[in-house]
């Protein structure tokens, strides 16, 4: 057949031998009940809509549109089909097949993903995403998370054909690095044990609970970052943060939905900029003191001091009349400029003191052994200090009695459980103690322990926990006693009145404590003689 003869547009009924299905169909999946439902209907009524084909260099037709009637048609063994025969270019017919086959209500949203991204990338005519939304009726946001899809991992692609998550789930796990989509898909899931049995049945979670993982595990506020995110050359293969695809605020029409603050999406290569800045921060000043904000043994041989060396000075100014007293308030001769080598807040820039002598920071080193004055104060201040701890602790078991339930088991499980692994050791032991957790033998951990006891628990308990681990980790960043007073409030809980039972406790134990104090034994007739 010669093709230079053809019309621009023409109608026929075509041999199916004669037509070849397109290379370029992003249509991929074609159910066979409907196939079969489709040719049963070819079978009595004949093919109702033309194909749209266009010439091949050869004998033949390529079909442009109407893949899943060919097929149909078959299965149905029918001899011809109507086709409208058109002269397209290859950049016409990838257009024309997102067109007539991809606003389809049927078909994958990774096919379309596929469709917008053999059409974007063209070399000829060149397409943008503005304009791709314009020929396709959508919007540029949609036609953008579209192609986003593109970007998903294999094993992330396979759940989403086979079904295990929805169209939600991928849309967010493809705005993750691939690295990280897989550690996301598994958030997506639960495993509930409630059914019995040796295995266990995995539910898929809603989609707003991994945008809350993603959030929390994922997401880096560059607000909080310790480095010059307009700094191009701190870490020149990643190049400025202003201008980096993976901030959330440089695609606001593809990051949309996860959060309003301006993040990082790229874990690593945050990580990359802070190590660089501490080192261009060392490197500038040599003799700045470096230090540690985690807990644990520190490395031997490190330049690095760990908490037990320092004294931080803390910046703001204190609240009441008993924190003017402490010494993280003061500053002294001996104040320097540090910068967080390790831990929390890596990077970040304090005042300390490390001098071991000094008067202000390190008042109990000054004071000698038999100075009395010195040994009440401090005796004093532990007093308070202890019942401030327990009148804390109880004004805390008080507000988690009179929190009411409302999340299901399932929702607070989940959130309790990823907010308990940001408590550090001595936070999670006194959420444990408030449970009546205890270590049954030195071997025993006290986060397995919690976590046990996390997945017996019901909804009050589960919620209860919830608002305790938050008060606790609000006290980190804040004033403690404001963040407890004002639960406090909240819940109704009178903090004044456990304060004076837990004062009146404490005298009662020192007051039976100095009546079995034992007197002090004569000194014998001799042995003042010698003396």
């Amino acid at each position: 057949m010669n093709t230079a003869i053809v019309n621009a547009t023409e109608y026929r009924d075509l041999p199916l031998a004669m037509l070849t299905e397109s290379a370029t169909n992003p249509r991929r999946i074609f159910e066979d009940n409907a196939l079969k439902e489709l040719a049963e209907s070819i079978r009595t009524q004949g093919v109702l809509s033309p194909l749209l084909v266009r010439p091949l260099t050869e004998q033949g037709f390529e079909i442009v549109a109407g893949a899943r009637r060919y097929r149909a048609a078959q299965m149905a063994e029918a001899a011809t089909v109507p086709v409208r025969i058109v002269q397209l270019s290859d950049a016409e017919t990838l257009e024309a097949q997102l067109v007539e086959n991809l606003m389809r209500r049927d078909v994958h949203p990774m096919e379309e993903a596929q469709g917008f991204r053999a059409l974007l990338n063209l070399e000829e005519p060149k397409y943008s995403i503005e304009q791709i939304a314009a020929r396709t009726g959508k919007s540029p946001a949609y036609v953008a998370a579209r192609l986003k899809l593109t970007e998903l991992a294999p094993v992330v692609v396979e759940a989403f054909y086979r079904e295990e998550i929805g169209v939600g789930h991928a849309l967010l796990l493809a705005k993750l690095q691939p690295a990280q989509q897989e550690q996301a898909l598994a958030a997506c899931f639960k495993e509930d044990w409630s059914a019995g049995g040796q295995k266990a049945k995995r539910i898929l979670l809603p989609v707003r609970s991994l945008q809350f993982w993603i959030e929390t595990n994922i997401l880096l506020v560059l607000k909080l970052a310790p480095f010059d995110k307009r700094d191009a050359q701190l870490v020149p293969a990643a190049g400025s943060c202003v201008d980096c695809p993976m901030r959330t605020g440089h695609n606001k029409l593809l990051f949309s939905d996860l959060g309003k603050a301006d993040a990082c999406t790229a874990p690593t290569c945050y990580q990359a900029k802070v190590e660089a800045h501490v080192a261009k921060a060392i490197a500038a000043k040599p003799k700045l003191v470096q230090i540690s904000t985690a807990y644990g043994q520190q490395r031997e041989g490190s330049a690095t001091l760990p908490r037990n060396k320092y004294v931080e000075v803390r910046p703001d100014k204190p609240t009441t009349k008993e924190d003017a007293t402490r010494p993280e308030f003061k500053t002294c001769k001996f104040t320097s400029e540090a910068i967080v080598s390790e831990g929390i807040d890596k990077g970040e820039l304090r005042k300390v003191c490390t001098e071991p002598t000094c008067p202000v920071h390190h008042p109990k080193q000054q004071a000698s052994a038999d100075d009395a004055k010195w040994k009440a104060e401090e005796q004093r201040r532990r007093r308070e200090q202890a019942i401030a701890d327990t009148t804390g602790i109880r004004t805390l078991a008080a507000i988690a009695e009179a929190i009411p339930v409302r999340l299901m088991k399932r929702d607070l499980l989940f959130v309790v459980e990823r907010l308990a692994l940001l408590l550090d050791d001595n936070r999670l032991a006194v959420i444990a103690r408030q449970c009546g957790i205890r270590k049954a033998k030195e071997s025993d951990s006290i986060e397995k322990l919690f976590a046990a006891y996390l997945r017996r628990s019901d909804e009050g308990e589960l919620g209860s926990l919830l608002v305790q681990i938050t008060i606790v980790l609000s006290a980190t960043r804040q004033n403690g006693t404001q963040v407890l007073r004002d639960a406090a409030t909240l819940y109704k809980v009178d903090v004044d009145a456990i304060g004076v039972k837990v004062r009146q406790e404490f005298a009662a134990k020192e007051k039976a404590k100095l009546g079995k104090k034992p007197a002090a034994k004569p000194i014998p007739t001799k042995a003042k003689k010698a003396a």
